[in-house]
């Protein structure tokens, strides 16, 4: 059996301690680092499966390590941030978060959401062909969705933007950054608008199936949970 692998990077050292100690009995390998220097090689080094960031760390803040890590890394980061603006987190997602926890959380929270991360990613090896899994096939090349065995009857927008939800399993996509994966030449789709595809989307899935793979994440934006 694979052990997961994860790194903390909190300088608040009793938090740190408590979420190690939930990790450590769900049999994890857990590390810490109490401070943002050095971090960015320790984790390149040591290639760990997920990375828990707070945003707020001496030396080196959790922006500029998320930021240095998307240069060479897809290794699954979740921020963690005291600060609890829009634009914070929107931050923390430009730069590449998988998603995001406001303090305080509840470290069970946390766990799940690591838990939840890692059952979409092998463990040891980078994520292989995300938009397909046992319940949604996604077939860009005939622009098709099928899920449980039923095609969906979605448009071309519909399509491009479950699309890039679906590359990445269970990260929080703000609605400028579907925008870039899903329209980069469309300049008749704004960023409200996703909301409306996003609607259409869910009332096509209901149509076969009782399952709604799409997050909401209030003030951000959505994710995709299959």
């Amino acid at each position: 059996m694979t052990v997961a692998s994860i790194l903390i990077v909190e300088d608040e050292i009793a938090l740190a301690e408590v979420v190690r100690d939930y990790l450590l009995v769900e049999r994890m390998h857990v590390d810490m680092l109490t401070s943002g220097a050095g971090a960015v090689e320790l984790i390149q080094a040591k290639q760990y499966d997920l990375v828990i960031l707070d945003l707020m760390l001496p030396e080196v803040d959790g922006l500029t390590i998320c930021r240095e890590l998307r240069k060479a890394s897809d290794v699954p980061i979740i921020m963690t941030t005291a600060k609890v603006e829009e634009i914070d987190r929107l931050l923390g997602l430009e730069m590449g978060a998988d998603d995001y926890l406001c303090k305080p959380y509840s470290p069970r929270e946390l766990v799940a959401r690591v838990r939840a991360v890692l059952r979409r990613r092998p463990l040891g090896r980078p994520a292989e062909n995300p938009a397909t899994n046992d319940r949604l096939i996604i077939d860009a090349g005939r622009w098709q969705a099928t899920l449980d065995g039923s095609q969906l009857d979605l448009t071309r927008r519909e399509f491009s933007l479950l699309q890039a939800l679906a590359s990445r399993p269970g990260r929080v996509f703000s609605r400028d950054q579907l925008l870039s994966l899903a329209f980069p030449n469309d300049t008749e789709v704004f960023d409200r608008t996703i909301d409306s595809h996003i609607r259409n989307i869910r009332r096509k899935i209901a149509s076969v199936s009782t399952w709604d793979p799409i997050r909401s994440v209030y003030g951000v934006g959505y994710a995709y949970d299959g």
